[in-house]
C-alpha cells in the first residue's frame, strides 16, 4: 500500500468507526483513482459515498459529509497556509483581512489561547453530507472567492462575542460553544452568518405598519429596503391605507386602493436583495374587513389583469373571531373603507380587537350613511381565501384575536399581524407626525417613532437533547438571545426602540419528530406527551428569563404586563396549582417572577427551520418528517436526505402526508398555547387521497376553534405525483 493510499485509508477508517458501511467498497474504488490530485480524489470519494446512500445503507451520507469536511481542511491549508491549532493566530489573521470583528481582540491572548484549547475539531464529523455541504457553502466566510474559515472557528468566535459582556466570559463562552458545536442549539441565519463579521445585523424578524398618508408609505418603503438590505424578513401591515375609490384631498373616487402600493413593496423586495443572496422577503397583511380584500386575494392568481399582480411578496390575511363566527354560521360580512371610518368615527379599525372590535363593527354595519361598503357572505369570502391558498400556497392566515388575547404585553399595544414565517409577532405601531424644517440650505425631517416588532431567534435541537438536559439548554438559549439584543444595532430606529423596550426573544425548537422517534412515540398519538414537553419548555423559559432579571433587571415595559400580574399564558397561579403535573415547579417560577420580574417580554417562537434543520441533521421545526429518506436533485447534483434515527427507529417516524390534518392542527394548538409568540404551522393536503373542499374548510375551522394563532404555508401534493407546491422560506427565520 503506497503512502497516499495509506494516509487516505487511515483517515477513512478513523472517521467511519461508528458507521455501518462496507469500507472495502471505498478501498477498491480508491485504487482506481489514486493517480488523481488529492482534492479530486476526495471529490470522487464523496460522490461515490453519496451514490451509495440508500434507505438500507443510510450511513454512507455521513461518510460523505465527513469526507467533505476532510477536503475542506486541505482547501483551508491551501487558502491560508494553516488549519486548526493556533486560535490566536486565526483571529488576528481574519481580523487583519477585515472579515472578523475587532471586538474579538478585546479578549486577551491568554483568554483566546484558553478558549482555543476547548475547540474540539472532531465535532466537524457530526454532519451528514447535506449538513456539511450547507455549512461550507452557505456559512463559512470567503476571501477573494475562496473559503477561509473552519466550522469550529465559527462556533467559538460567535460564542466569544455572545459572552463578551459577561463577568465570567471565558467559561460562559465555553458553555455557549459546547451547546452550538454539539448541535444542541441552532442559531438563526442572521446570527450564524453575521455575528463575527463587522456591523452585521443579528435580528431575524421585523413587522412594521403603514399609515394612510404618502409620507408614511414611502417612509416604510425605505424601512423595508433597509431591512432587506441587511438580510431581515419583513412583515408590513397595510390595513390603514384607504380603499379603492376612496377620497383623496376631498376628491371622490381618487384613491387607487392598496394594490398599487403593494406593487411598489413587491418591486422594492426584488430591487433591494438580501446581501446579494436572494430577493428581499416581505409579507403584506390586510384585514378581512377592508374593502380591497377581494382585489388583494387576486395578487398572485394567474387570472385577471396582470397589472394588478405582485408575485414576489407573501400575502397575509388578518381574521377576527367575529369573522370566523360568521363563516361558521354562514352570515353576512361587510367590507369598509378605513379612511371613511376614521373620518366619521375617529377610530382606526385595525387597531382594535376582541370584544371592542365586535361591538364597534356591529355598530358601523348599521350605519347606512357610509358610502363605501360592500356586503357579502362571510363563508364565500373565506372560501375564496381557501381557493387561492390551494392554488398558490398563500395567503398566510393570522387569527388576530387569538394572538392578542394571549399577548402578555397588551397593556402597551396590540399585534396587527404575523411576521414573514408567521411565528414571531408582538406589539408594533406606525411612525407618525412627519415634519420638515429648512434652515438655509439644510433640511431636517422629524418623525414621532412608532414601534417595529423585532425578534432574535434560536432553535433547540430536540434530536440532540436528552430529557435531563432540557432545562440547561433552555437557560443557555435564553442567555444567548438576551446577549444578542445588546450586541446588535438594527438598521431601523423603531426596531432598536422595540428591542430595547421589550427585549423580545424567540427560543424555538426543531427535531420534534426525531425526539418522538427516539422516545418510541408516534407523532399522531403523542398529543399529551407533546403538550407536556412544551409546557416544560415554557416553564423553563420563564424561569431562565426571571433569573436573568435578577441579574440584569426586567425589560423596561414589564410594569402592567400579564407577567407582572401573575398571568402566564392566560392562566393564573391557581390554575397551575390545580391542573399542572408540574405544579411545584410552577410555584417556584411564580415566586421568582413576583420577586425579580422577567428579563424578556417575549420568550418563545417556533420557526419553520426548513433549511437549517438540514445543517443540524434533524427534522424541521415541530413538524412530522416529510419523508424518511429521499434524494433531492438540484443543479449542483444529488443530495441524500435521511432522518436521524432511520436505522433503529424507522417505524416511529410517521410521514406528514399520512397524518390527518385536523390531528396535526390539534397538536400545533397544544404547542401554540405554551408559546408566547407563534408556531410556523404548515398544512399539507394530499390530493391523491380524495381530499374534498369540505375537508380543507373543516381543517381551518379546527385551527381557529383550537386556538391556533396563525397558519403558514398550504402545501398540496398534486394528484398522481409526490410533488408539492412550495415556496422558499424566509432565510432569516431559519434557526
Amino acid at each position: 500500500m503506497n503512502d497516499k493510499k495509506l494516509k487516505i485509508m487511515g483517515e477513512i477508517q478513523e472517521i467511519s468507526k461508528n458507521l455501518e458501511i462496507n469500507i472495502l467498497e471505498i478501498e477498491r474504488y480508491l485504487d482506481s483513482i489514486l493517480d488523481k490530485d488529492i482534492k479530486l480524489i476526495y471529490d470522487s470519494l464523496i460522490n461515490k459515498s453519496v451514490g451509495m446512500t440508500s434507505y438500507e445503507e443510510s450511513d454512507w451520507t455521513y461518510l460523505a459529509g465527513q469526507l467533505l469536511m476532510l477536503k475542506l481542511l486541505y482547501q483551508i491549508q491551501e487558502n491560508r497556509n494553516f488549519i486548526y491549532g493556533d486560535f490566536y493566530k486565526t483571529i488576528n489573521f481574519l481580523v487583519e483581512k477585515g472579515l472578523y470583528d475587532k471586538k474579538l481582540l478585546d479578549y486577551s491572548k491568554e483568554e483566546i489561547e484558553e478558549l482555543g484549547k476547548s475547540i474540539d475539531t472532531k465535532r466537524d464529523r457530526l454532519y451528514d453530507y447535506a449538513g456539511a455541504n450547507m455549512f461550507i457553502n452557505r456559512y463559512l466566510l470567503k476571501y477573494q472567492g475562496k473559503t477561509i474559515e473552519l466550522p469550529q472557528e465559527v462556533f467559538m468566535c460567535i460564542s466569544m462575542l455572545l459572552a463578551i459582556n459577561e463577568n465570567d466570559r471565558v467559561n460562559i463562552a465555553k458553555k455557549f460553544y459546547n451547546a452550538l458545536s454539539n448541535k444542541k442549539i441552532s442559531l438563526a441565519t442572521p446570527i450564524l452568518a453575521n455575528l463575527r463579521i463587522p456591523k452585521g445585523n443579528l435580528s431575524s424578524c421585523f413587522i412594521t405598519a403603514i399609515d394612510d398618508n404618502i409620507e408614511s408609505i414611502f417612509y416604510n418603503i425605505d424601512t423595508i429596503a433597509k431591512i432587506s438590505k441587511n438580510g431581515g424578513g419583513v412583515g408590513v401591515n397595510i390595513s390603514r391605507i384607504r380603499a379603492k375609490h376612496s377620497k383623496v384631498n376631498g376628491y371622490y373616487n381618487a384613491s387607487g386602493g392598496v394594490v398599487p402600493w403593494v406593487k411598489i413593496i413587491n418591486d422594492t423586495a426584488v430591487a433591494v436583495n438580501q446581501q446579494g443572496r436572494r430577493a428581499g422577503a416581505v409579507t403584506v397583511a390586510l384585514d378581512s374587513w377592508h374593502l380591497d380584500i377581494e382585489r388583494f386575494l387576486e395578487l398572485q392568481t394567474e387570472n385577471g389583469d396582470q397589472r394588478g399582480k405582485a408575485y414576489d411578496i407573501y400575502p397575509q390575511v388578518v381574521l377576527s373571531d367575529i369573522f370566523m363566527d360568521r363563516v361558521e354560521k354562514n352570515l353576512d360580512w361587510t367590507l369598509f373603507d378605513p379612511y371613511e371610518i376614521r373620518e366619521k368615527y375617529k377610530v382606526e379599525l385595525c387597531e382594535i380587537y376582541g370584544e371592542e372590535f365586535k361591538e364597534f363593527y356591529e355598530k358601523i354595519e348599521k350605519d347606512e350613511s357610509l358610502e363605501l361598503r360592500k356586503t357579502l357572505k362571510a363563508r364565500e369570502l373565506f372560501k375564496s381565501i381557501l381557493k387561492v391558498q390551494i392554488e398558490t400556497g398563500m395567503p398566510y392566515i393570522f387569527f388576530k384575536d387569538r394572538a392578542n388575547e394571549q399577548n402578555h404585553n397588551k397593556h402597551t399595544g396590540m399585534i396587527g399581524n404575523g411576521n414573514l414565517c408567521m411565528e414571531s409577532f408582538s406589539n408594533f405601531s406606525p411612525s407618525k407626525n412627519f415634519t420638515e424644517k429648512v434652515q438655509g440650505e439644510e433640511g431636517e425631517r422629524k418623525v414621532k417613532l412608532g414601534e417595529i416588532h423585532t425578534c432574535n431567534l434560536v432553535s433547540m435541537n430536540l434530536a440532540e437533547i436528552e430529557n435531563n438536559q432540557l432545562e440547561e439548554i433552555i437557560d443557555i438559549a435564553v442567555r444567548i438571545l438576551d446577549n444578542t439584543i445588546d450586541l446588535t444595532k438594527t438598521p431601523i430606529k423603531e426596531s432598536d426602540k422595540h428591542n430595547n423596550s421589550y427585549r423580545a426573544i424567540g427560543v424555538g425548537t426543531m427535531g420534534l419528530a426525531d425526539y418522538l422517534a427516539r422516545e418510541n412515540m408516534v407523532y399522531s398519538k403523542s398529543e399529551e406527551k407533546i403538550d407536556n414537553l412544551f409546557e416544560k419548555i415554557a416553564l423553563y423559559s420563564i424561569k431562565s428569563s426571571s433569573l436573568l432579571a435578577k441579574e440584569r433587571g426586567s425589560y423596561p415595559l414589564y410594569k402592567g404586563s400579564d407577567w407582572e400580574k401573575g398571568r402566564f399564558f392566560q392562566k393564573d397561579r391557581e390554575w397551575y396549582e390545580k391542573n399542572s403535573k408540574y405544579s411545584d415547579e410552577w410555584k417556584e417560577v411564580f415566586e421568582l417572577v413576583k420577586k425579580y420580574g422577567i428579563r424578556n417580554g417575549e420568550l418563545t417562537a417556533i420557526a419553520p427551520n426548513t433549511s437549517t434543520s438540514l445543517l443540524m441533521g434533524s427534522t424541521a421545526s415541530v413538524n412530522p418528517t416529510f419523508s424518511k429518506f429521499y434524494i433531492e436533485k438540484n443543479q449542483k447534483g444529488a443530495v441524500p436526505r435521511v432522518v436521524k434515527y432511520l436505522k433503529e427507529k424507522t417505524w416511529f417516524y410517521q410521514e406528514f402526508k399520512n397524518i390527518d390534518p385536523k390531528t396535526y392542527v390539534k397538536i400545533m394548538s397544544k404547542i401554540g398555547r405554551w408559546t408566547t409568540q407563534g408556531v410556523s404551522m404548515e398544512l399539507i393536503f394530499d390530493l391523491n387521497k380524495n381530499i374534498r373542499a369540505k375537508d380543507i374548510y373543516d381543517t381551518f375551522m379546527t385551527a381557529w376553534k383550537e386556538g391556533c394563532k396563525s397558519v403558514y404555508y398550504i402545501r398540496t401534493i398534486q394528484k398522481n405525483t409526490n410533488l408539492m407546491n412550495e415556496k422558499e422560506e424566509c432565510e432569516s427565520c431559519s434557526g
